[in-house]
């Protein structure tokens, strides 16, 4: 059934040339392709599109130009438009228009509905990562900021400020290594806290969200327990709260003394909810010269012990390493898009690309282990490959081939996947060793926008001045 077993013969030599050279990238680009092929985009855009409709310029003719931008194949949709124009019924201007005009229900959907698809194929591979609490669903919940554009479009051509196109809430999860949802908002200056009332009717029974401070909202939090959901978050000074028992020594992490304490959160109609209170008292002070990090809970003692939660939190800082990798390999914030909308619309074309490499890394741990992938392989050699090799693959590779995995079964698909897989070379994608190096002054990188504060491109395009 597949390329590397020969088996019914379904791939021509070209295919399978490319499948014993260049294994990785057939595993992403066939990914994509199950996943998000034109198909599925026109019917979820049809569905989720509220104002905008489809004329001549099909949805998945713009997804398919943003795609090989942040992907990193094309510098720009410029690029990317002039090398396919011959296919593209609409003129450069129709593309902008539609890309500028993308809402944001139908980015968060395309984010959504896509890595449920990817999810089912880490989970059929066996591909997971071990699990921070068996039996609960973590989600790491953080905010990024998308970085201030360039002065393109009218409205911005008469400020010295900074402008942001919007930002956006994102929910990670360790075990897939996956952004799983995403809650974009197009007011850059919009205050995170303002999102939390989406968040909530998408939290399930034995979620566990791992959250900052800046999320501990009480009705948020109240509304987590509510769903028999768990939060693991830092304590904001604005939280109010009442002992409810005594403190007591709960060991070391790192190097870290922890205590525990019983204390109680009132909701907003008033109702005491029992939590847990971790203080972790530090071995060396974080910024601000803090010396001491609190994290409340609502896990019970016997599902996350006090050392366990202190580690979660810890891990939490997996998420900014995923905002890193999107921002390093992928070209998550293309600075030339200065429309809200559209600027959002790259982003989550970036996570569902981030997935889909968390596809192929999740391939890997099944053939060759976790610790194994975890230690030594690196996403960095991996998307120089996949940079590389695609543009030969799309030269020489028949469309019609791709068409395969838009309807093959997931057991065929996880079998093909598995096999590919076992022709990779993990030395093309060693970890470099990291040796230390001499502490060297850098030389500060110039803010354009210094003296300047930011402003928000939503609400200048609204007319509302800073």
């Amino acid at each position: 059934m597949c390329a590397t077993s020969g088996a019914d013969n379904l791939f021509t030599d070209i295919f399978n040339k490319f499948s014993d050279k260049a294994p990785i990238s057939i595993i992403f680009r066939a990914t994509l392709e199950r996943t998000i092929n034109p198909e599925f985009i026109n019917n979820l855009y049809d569905d989720v599109s509220q104002k905008q409709y489809t004329r001549k310029l099909i949805f998945s003719t713009i997804f398919e130009l943003m795609n090989v931008v942040v992907c990193k194949i094309k510098p720009s949709i410029n690029a990317a438009y002039k090398e396919n124009s011959d296919n593209i019924n609409s003129s450069l201007t129709a593309v902008y228009d539609k890309i500028n005009g993308v809402e944001i229900g139908t980015s968060q959907a395309l984010v959504r509905e896509t890595s449920i698809k990817m999810a089912e194929v880490i989970h059929s591979v066996s591909g997971r990562c071990e699990p921070w609490i068996p039996g609960y669903r973590i989600k790491v919940m953080d905010g990024n900021c998308i970085e201030a554009t360039e002065h393109r479009i009218d409205e911005l051509r008469d400020t010295k400020s900074g402008a942001l196109p919007g930002k956006s809430l994102v929910i990670y999860e360790p075990e897939l290594e996956m952004a799983t949802d995403v809650f974009p908002v197009e007011d850059g200056h919009a205050q995170e806290r303002s999102l939390l009332d989406q968040v909530l009717p998408t939290i399930e029974k034995n979620d566990v969200l791992v959250m900052d401070r800046n999320f501990a909202v009480r009705s948020f939090l109240a509304g987590i327990t509510k769903q028999q959901a768990y939060y693991i978050v830092r304590k904001h000074k604005g939280l109010a709260w009442s002992v409810a028992g005594e403190e007591k020594y709960a060991g070391k992490d790192e190097g870290n003394k922890i205590y525990e304490q019983l204390c109680t959160i009132e909701d907003d109609n008033g109702v005491s909810i029992k939590v847990r209170r971790i203080r972790i008292e530090l071995k060396e002070s974080i910024r601000n010269g803090e010396k001491e990090l609190v994290i409340f809970t609502n896990l019970s003692r016997s599902a996350a012990p006090a050392k366990l939660i202190a580690e979660i939190y810890r891990k939490r800082w997996s998420i900014e390493t995923a905002f890193q990798e999107l921002e390093a390999h992928l070209h998550s914030e293309i600075n030339t898009l200065g429309y809200p909308k559209a600027a959002l619309f790259g982003f989550c074309t970036a996570l569902i690309a981030y997935n889909a490499m968390a596809v192929v890394k999740g391939v890997l741990r099944r053939v060759y282990g976790e610790k194994n992938i975890r230690d030594n392989f690196s996403v960095f050699y991996m998307a120089i490959h996949l940079q590389m090799e695609r543009t030969g693959i799309d030269m020489m590779v028949e469309e019609s081939e791709w068409n395969i995995f838009k309807n093959m079964s997931i057991n065929n698909f996880s079998v093909f996947l598995v096999e590919l897989t076992e022709k990779v070379n993990l030395s093309h994608y060693q970890k470099s060793k990291q040796t230390k190096r001499k502490n060297r002054s850098k030389a500060k990188k110039e803010d354009p926008y210094a003296g300047h504060p930011h402003v928000s491109t939503a609400r200048l395009l609204r007319g509302i001045t800073p």
